[in-house]
């Protein structure tokens, strides 16, 4: 996609992190808004600045993770500017612990979002965006679907999120495929970034009052948050920075999208044991002061 001025961008997840970022590249480079979350008040304050700096901006409260919200959101793009180009099915949540000790409702919560959030943008925007490629014989389009290097690799005491991010990578790759089989003037990307620091740390804050658990979090859940927090918060790559990488890679039609590079060697060691019939590699080797911080918190539950 080389052309982005005057072009209308669909983001999810865009009251903070890399959402809000996403937002700011398209905002800069000439892009219409069509932005979403479920944040009510952080999603006005993320308006209000983008049309204080001259961008044109909709926005809408949803929930992903229900597909009539949107549907909702895409009409709305439909009626506002009659065309979408750019979607970043970006929303996403975090859940943590031994994987045994997650609930029926952090199941329900993370993959309501992460997965089904996706797999609802994917099939409401897709057929909007090749309907208006049909219409316009120089239409170009992009489908942005994040997910983590979670989705690459299966870190302890991360299994619910895994699942989640393993399974839009799953389906992001299928999508690039199903568009090539069809000659679509639209791409497909999958961004997986490693601990950026963003608001997923505290994604709990926005849980549905319907999905929250009935007792407190476990030993390894309270470990698991921990580690998240400090290494979210410690990250050097920032939000803004994985926006500029993105929008390049979109530029450049890459459909892999990556924050951390250095993070591939570990992928090419659990490939490795796959091919190889070895047991899973340990995706926390070069790092091994994370399982021990893990292993410290499951020591004072």
């Amino acid at each position: 996609m080389q052309q982005f001025e005057g072009r209308v961008a669909v983001i999810t997840g865009a009251a903070s992190g890399l959402g809000r970022e996403f937002a700011n590249t398209a905002a800069s480079l000439g892009m219409k808004l069509v932005l979403a979350d479920i944040d009510a008040k952080g999603l006005e304050r993320a308006t209000a600045a983008l049309q204080a700096g001259g961008a044109e901006v909709i926005s809408m409260v949803v929930d992903v993770s229900k597909r009539e919200h949107v549907e909702e959101l895409a009409d709305a793009a439909m009626i506002r500017f009659h065309g979408v180009h750019l979607v970043f099915n970006n929303a996403g949540v975090a859940a943590g612990g031994l994987v045994w000790e997650n609930s029926e409702a952090d199941w329900e919560w993370v993959l309501g979002v992460n997965l089904w959030g996706v797999i609802h943008g994917v099939r409401v925007f897709t057929p909007i965006m090749l309907e208006c490629a049909r219409r316009d014989p120089h239409y170009e389009g992009h489908i942005v679907n994040s997910a983590s290097m979670a989705g690459l690799l299966n870190p302890p005491a991360m299994g619910v999120y895994n699942v989640s991010k393993h399974a839009v990578v799953s389906l992001s790759e299928t999508l690039y495929h199903d568009l090539r089989l069809v000659d679509a003037p639209v791409r497909a990307s999958v961004l997986c970034p490693y601990f950026v620091p963003t608001g997923i740390a505290h994604s709990e804050a926005h849980r549905p009052h319907a999905l929250e658990n009935d007792e407190g979090p476990t030993a390894s859940q309270q470990a698991a948050q921990t580690l998240v927090n400090k290494a979210v918060e410690s990250g050097k790559v920032s939000a803004a920075d994985v926006a500029r990488i993105v929008f390049e890679a979109v530029r450049e039609g890459r459909f892999y999208i990556y924050s951390h590079p250095q993070m591939l060697a570990t992928v090419a060691e659990r490939m490795d044991a796959i091919v190889g019939g070895k047991p899973p590699a340990d995706p926390y080797a070069a790092m091994p002061q994370l399982t021990q911080m893990l292993k410290a918190g499951l020591k004072k539950g």
